[in-house]
């Protein structure tokens, strides 16, 4: 069997980061694998060091045109037996219709729960054999916006909990992040994007700072919204006045409790040495990030939003709040924070059920399975 994916995400954040997973489990399964992506993009340098054969064009997104005849050329030449098409950017459209172009399947793996363009959006469905979803929650989204029940399957991302365990010390950890040992470390994981519900909090930690003044802000990643995360803290900090650092002295206002860290791709070497996640997206299809922290052992608080409640077992490995609500974020944080007995109950459940539920071997052999159906 030889399979053609196609990924235009330019970065390794969570979705780019299964495909490599995806292709190295059909490699080692026998499955020819063959990378389209974007020039100088993150995955194509990842994939090569892999010794996946990749291809690479200068993709530019949905408006892109270029990329038709790229696929198309590249179908020819390849003769897979199947596309695979894992993002948006482009990859959902031009894939299809390559696809169809050269009369081969096409599958296309869905990583997100919120809404296509009307009418517009939902036409892409029609060129692809089957229409993965990564959740329940991303599969009744789909189903909503008219796709065939007989199209879509659920295959959930996966985590190889191994590579997840952090081979920094506590020690090399609070120095990078010019942390204390006294400091209760919460940390958020998400691109500075509207759905991942950083502003929301921020609105929460005046509060948590104020019944924790020990406790301190790391959010890892990047994105358009920095400027106006770092301006809001500004705000709530003038607004604040609980304002204390560890020792109990004040003055020192919200804004020395919060880092802005950005995008960091050796974060699985020290994600397990924060004692909290925070999770405040109020859409996610299921969220790499939170299995990631909880394959390390970290607990989590969360919005029960999208596919959240299928990534994190509420009062089992973190608690979920009502979405949008602030102050019931800011309630679980403080909760766990005072408790590290249970946090660390609740961390070493999560730690197992990832294990056991989300690994990379379950994924690829489920794909392999929707291969052969769709080929036969």
């Amino acid at each position: 069997m030889k399979t053609l994916h196609l990924e235009t995400g330019r970065h390794l954040y969570g979705g780019p980061r299964q495909v490599l997973l995806l292709l190295d489990g059909l490699r080692k399964r026998g499955v020819g694998v063959t990378l389209a992506c974007p020039t100088d993009s993150a995955i194509a340098a990842a994939a090569t060091a892999a010794g996946h054969e990749v291809i690479t064009h200068a993709i530019g997104g949905d408006l892109d045109v270029s990329a038709i005849s790229f696929l198309t050329r590249t179908v020819e030449r390849l003769k897979p037996d199947l596309l695979h098409a894992h993002s948006r950017r482009g990859a959902d459209f031009f894939g299809g219709l390559a696809a169809t172009i050269a009369r081969i399947p096409a599958v296309l793996t869905r990583r997100v729960d919120n809404p296509d363009t009307p009418v517009v959006g939902s036409l892409k469905y029609l060129a692809y054999d089957r229409v993965v979803a990564i959740s329940d929650a991303v599969h009744e989204q789909l189903q909503r916006q008219g796709v065939p029940p007989e199209k879509l399957r659920t295959i959930r991302s996966s985590i190889d909990a191994a590579a997840c365990q952090p081979t920094w010390t506590r020690e090399q950890f609070l120095a990078e992040f010019t942390l204390e040992p006294a400091h209760r470390i919460v940390a958020v994981v998400a691109q500075l994007i509207p759905r991942k519900g950083h502003a929301l909090l921020l609105q929460a930690w005046p509060l948590i700072h104020k019944r924790c003044p020990d406790a301190r802000l790391l959010i890892f990643g990047a994105g358009p919204l920095q400027a106006e995360l770092e301006a809001q803290l500004r705000d709530e900090s003038l607004h604040d006045h609980t304002g204390h650092d560890h020792t109990g002295q004040s003055g020192t206002g919200l804004v020395s409790t919060v880092t802005f860290a950005g995008f960091r791709p050796d974060l699985r070497a020290f994600l397990g040495r924060i004692d909290l996640l925070v999770h405040p997206a109020t859409r996610e299809g299921l969220g790499i990030g939170l299995l990631e922290a909880q394959a390390a052992g970290v607990p989590v608080v969360a919005f029960a939003a999208g596919g959240v409640p299928e990534a994190v077992a509420d009062g089992d490995t973190g608690l979920l709040v009502e979405p949008g609500n602030a102050s019931a974020l800011a309630e679980a944080v403080i909760l766990l924070l005072d408790d590290p007995n249970w946090r660390q109950k609740l961390g070493g459940a999560a730690a197992e059920r990832i294990r056991t539920r989300f690994s990379p071997d379950r994924m690829v052999e489920a794909y392999i399975e929707l291969y052969r159906e769709v080929l036969q």
